[in-house]
């Protein structure tokens, strides 16, 4: 599995660096205090170039003693946000690594962005900074960064020192997490999935308990069945259990580790991308991972629905009535609405066990991703106090969330003609639809949310810099159950 890259907070007059890049705003100078005298006046130099401004990703660089030392511009101070900080520390360590040298320093200007509040997110970003999942490429990057040193603004020392340690710990999680996303299909199937799970239980004392098709069927656990009929891999739901102190806190993740659309199949264009399809279990896992790291006093149980959604003359078909776990039957009018068929039966299983609060996280719907885009999960909730909580939790860990709406009449929508409901309502309001459709399944638990993250577990190389699995959940979930445990 890949590495984070080592992050750590130094002093500016620190000079254990083979490159200094510096930050600051359009029309304003650099704040170069403390730094070694060579690196000072390198930096002055650049900013004292004639066509120097600041623009946005304007950059000079010149050399600073036997170092090199390089001027970025922010753009506007007022245009300046987290996404872009990462994005800036994303092509910092890109191109460090690209042009060899393994140890960069960034010199961070004062912001709000940069402040001591966001120390934590910020060294968070500067840990995954230049990731690329290249378990499968035979020629490998050569020129890999191995340390990043973080100059904090004047006087956010002692902030970033203090969140330096937890930060480390999350970012590896994340980067654990991209790992499964992005594994392929015929390597990431339900068998692959199960065995990361153990290995993962192995390492950090989690309880697993496996439930394999013979017990789903016992159990009448119709929905992860019918998803996974069209497979050779079988169908499974994976149980973790953690903890012996705090709230009960449940973690339910799709996990459909493949999905052609079934017998409604999906268009051949991005059908590869389907692969990340099992982003919400692997967003689960890897706050798992994070939580048990952290030792966060909470009782965790985490629930993983594994299927992979093929044709097959066993496959599901549209009009057929399936039972899900808490008896509720169910009506197929498109077998590409299977996510929430296998949530339904781990939803339920989690209700029935109980928990103070419940966070599920699933791709679910392309039409969250018509109304929110690339850059933010929807958040679904009843309960004002569990939506203000994980808002919360959102806006200090830079992972976006947006609040929809769990209205009665998107229940309405889901009722079924011949079944209880039906698994998909059709095109308008579809992601309202599906939330619906998965509050029919937490029983009498009050604190639940649905997240999803369909438009923001993955990204594109015109958004992001590369194609690949965002690790979106973990470092949300995280600050909002070291909140709630404390």
């Amino acid at each position: 599995m890949s590495e984070t890259i080592a992050v750590e907070v130094a002093a500016r007059e620190d000079d254990d660096w083979e490159l200094l890049a510096a930050g600051c705003f359009e029309g304003e100078g650099p704040d170069l205090d403390g730094l070694p005298a060579a690196a000072r006046d390198a930096l002055q130099a650049i900013a004292a170039r004639p066509g120097w401004k600041g623009g946005d990703e304007q950059c000079g660089e010149t050399a600073a003693g036997p170092r090199v030392a390089a001027l970025h511009g922010l753009g506007k101070r007022s245009d300046f946000t987290y996404r872009r900080l990462a994005a800036w520390l994303a092509r910092l360590a890109d191109a460090a690594s690209g042009n060899g040298f393994a140890r960069l320093a960034v010199l961070l200007p004062p912001h709000a962005e940069t402040a001591g509040p966001a120390a934590d997110r910020v060294l968070r970003a500067a840990g995954v900074a230049g990731y690329r999942y290249e378990r499968h490429q035979t020629e490998r990057r050569r020129n890999r960064l191995a340390a990043v040193r973080v100059l904090p603004p004047r006087g956010e020392e002692a902030a970033y020192h203090e969140a330096a340690a937890a930060a480390a710990q999350v970012a590896a999680a994340i980067v654990w997490t991209r790992d499964l996303a992005n594994s392929p299909a015929n390597e990431g199937n339900p068998d692959w999935m199960e065995a990361q799970a153990r290995e993962l239980a192995g390492e950090r004392g989690f309880t697993l308990t496996v439930l394999d098709a013979e017990e789903l069927a016992r159990r009448g656990m119709g929905g992860i069945l019918a998803v996974g009929g069209g497979s050779v891999y079988p169908p499974r739901l994976l149980r973790l259990e953690w903890g012996e102190e705090g709230p009960v806190v449940a973690l339910v993740g799709k996990g459909v580790t493949f999905d052609t659309g079934g017998i409604s199949i999906k268009p051949a264009l991005d059908m590869d991308e389907m692969k990340y399809d099992k982003s919400g279990a692997c967003a689960a896992l890897g706050a798992a991972r994070a939580i048990a790291d952290l030792g966060l006093p909470v009782r965790l149980r985490v629930y993983l629905p594994l299927a992979e959604n093929m044709l097959d003359s066993r496959s599901y078909r549209p009009g057929d009535i399936v039972r899900c776990y808490n008896g509720k039957t169910v009506e197929i009018t498109n077998t590409d609405a299977e996510g929430r068929m296998i949530l339904a039966d781990a939803l339920s299983l989690a209700a029935e066990e109980g928990a103070d609060v419940l966070l599920e996280y699933s791709t679910l719907t392309g039409a969250c991703v018509v109304a929110l885009g690339r850059f933010a999960a929807g958040l679904y909730t009843h309960d004002d106090g569990l939506a203000g909580e994980l808002l919360a939790a959102s806006a200090r860990s830079g992972e976006r969330l947006w609040r929809l709406p769990l209205w009665p009449e998107w229940v309405e929508e889901m009722k079924g003609t011949h079944a209880d409901l039906k698994n998909s309502a059709g095109r308008w309001g579809g992601a309202n639809t599906a939330a619906a459709f998965l509050s029919q399944f937490v029983g009498d638990l009050a604190r639940w949310a649905h997240l999803d993250i369909a438009g923001v577990a993955w990204v594109d190389p015109k958004e992001e810099g590369y194609k690949g699995a965002t690790g979106f959940g973990v470092a949300c979930t995280v600050d909002w159950i070291r909140q709630l445990a404390s």
